[in-house]
């Protein structure tokens, strides 16, 4: 039986447009949403006629990160399941870093965990005023390790000392001031408006050029991802399965609190 499609593609005028469109787990990474993004960025990628690439969603998030229910619920362990979602992911930064012409993601909701790494990895960020944004790992016993190598080279130090340790919730104003995304619109016409104009700037450009540019500027996060991806990935599964990973996804789910947290709410 073939798989339900949770990733829509359509080809406009050398662009692209792919569209998570697995609303009903919040866009999570499953394994089908991966296998079949993984495939959409290839086929753009090999299509001469294909200038760019908009990565968007349908919903209200972007995307919530790892889909690890639908690991286990396919009788992977939790180590497994790790394991796993972290291939996924550094699949699709990679791909999207290492793709020869530009990568533009929209989003107008809410962005969690592995929907950093898809923001980071992008070339272009546009994001609307429906968009909400916090790093939640540390509260949960882990670390955002993956998605760091695409946004270390990308947030200000200060923002990335502040939101990596305390999950705080914050809006695309802040994550446009800390250099999280490109553009932060304020209605759904002006973000549809900002990415025309994108849009029409790189359908002005040639393949070559367009080719070039990117390589100047994805080579130092090129070089980082190369060098540190898979030892990132290793840290997160290890967090994953860790005693106080454990405790924290189980109060998370039950909606307590783990024992660590002490704040007043």
């Amino acid at each position: 039986m073939a798989e339900s499609p949770l990733v829509d593609v359509a080809t406009d005028r050398a662009v692209t447009t792919i569209t998570l469109n697995s609303p009903a787990n919040r866009n999570a990474l499953s394994s089908v949403l991966v296998g079949q993004l993984s495939q959409a960025l290839a086929d753009a990628a090999a299509d001469e006629q294909v200038r760019a690439v908009v990565l968007t969603h349908a919903g209200g998030t972007f995307c919530a990160g790892a889909d690890l229910a639908e690991a286990l619920g396919r009788g992977l362990s939790p180590e497994e399941a790790t394991a796993e979602g972290a291939r996924g992911m550094v699949g699709l930064m990679g791909a999207m870093l290492r793709m020869s012409k530009p990568v533009i993601v929209v989003a107008d909701g809410h962005v969690r965990a592995g929907g950093f790494g898809l923001v980071g990895a992008a070339d272009v960020a546009l994001v609307g005023p429906d968009s909400t944004f916090a790093l939640t790992e540390a509260r949960l016993g882990l670390a955002p390790s993956i998605i760091s190598v695409a946004l270390l080279p990308k947030m200000t130090a200060r923002s990335v000392g502040r939101y990596f340790l305390t999950g705080e919730k914050f809006d695309p104003a802040t994550a446009e001031r800390i250099g999280l995304v490109t553009r932060a619109l304020d209605s759904s016409a002006a973000l549809d408006a900002e990415l025309t104009a994108v849009l029409e700037g790189v359908r002005k450009a040639s393949p070559q050029g367009l080719a070039a540019s990117k390589a100047l500027t994805t080579a130092a996060i090129l070089a980082d991802f190369d060098a540190h991806a898979q030892a990132r990935a290793a840290e997160s599964a290890a967090l994953f399965t860790s005693d106080e990973a454990r405790e924290g996804m189980t109060a998370f789910l039950s909606k307590g609190k783990p024992s660590w947290d002490t704040s007043g709410r």
